[in-house]
């Protein structure tokens, strides 16, 4: 599915690529709803009615992803309270020997994620993963989310990469759509990003069950004598 030979960057997304959306559909959908409703002394299905309107209004966009936003929004700290279900972020099958496979054969790997830098600093400090990857990059480092192509041109100016060199894997439809206007040739997309939600039939791009299906392999490993 990769012609690794033909790689030398690997752009990930997080969530829902290396970790286990269901930590975060978790949280947005049940776990605040529920604290919202308290802190506002409201019914829990009016309160998610309430959320789901705003989100609506900024899928997409940056301040979708970011937790200040929601934390004015609501009154509530929501950073504090992603601490409360931390137990719930998990990797998805195979990242770990994924990415050491990646170091293994020389492939500079960087998290390229839509996440605010509060939520990336609390799933590396229960996952490690920065310490499996070369770079982590936030779009909230340049002001703008995946989905726009200022987003990669900032990324292109602040990190260079040769765009048919370079792959990128994401559970995003629209993140997907937004590389491949950009000029990305090497686009992967993941069939299960929640392991509680069923896999998608996903027709627009090539798609990738598990990590273990695209494993590298390195070539550094010591030939045999005869």
């Amino acid at each position: 599915m990769i012609a690794w030979d033909n790689i030398d960057t690997v752009l990930l997304d997080m969530d829902g690529t290396l970790l286990d959306l269901h930590f975060d559909n978790y949280f947005w959908v049940q776990h605040l709803p529920v604290k919202f409703a308290q802190f506002h002394d409201m019914e829990q299905a009016h309160a998610l009615d309430h959320l789901n309107q705003h989100m609506q209004d900024k899928v997409g966009q940056l301040e979708w992803y970011c937790l200040d936003y929601w934390s004015d929004l609501t009154g509530l700290p929501i950073a504090k309270l992603k601490e409360d279900i931390a137990h719930k972020i998990q990797f998805r099958p195979h990242v770990q020997d994924f990415l050491q496979a990646l170091k293994k054969a020389g492939k500079q790997s960087i998290i390229v994620t839509n996440a605010h830098r509060d939520s990336v600093n609390l799933k590396m400090k229960h996952t490690g993963l920065n310490k499996l990857v070369d770079t982590i990059i936030s779009s909230h480092d340049y002001a703008y989310p995946k989905e726009e192509q200022n987003f990669w041109h900032a990324l292109m100016e602040n990190s260079p990469f040769d765009l048919q060199r370079t792959v990128l894997i994401d559970d995003s439809l629209p993140v997907l759509e937004s590389a491949r206007k950009y000029g990305f040739e090497h686009l992967l997309c993941i069939c299960q990003p929640d392991s509680q939600k069923p896999k998608r039939d996903i027709s627009q791009f090539r798609a990738v069950d598990q990590f273990s299906d695209i494993m590298p392999i390195s070539h550094s490993s010591d030939k045999k004598h005869d």
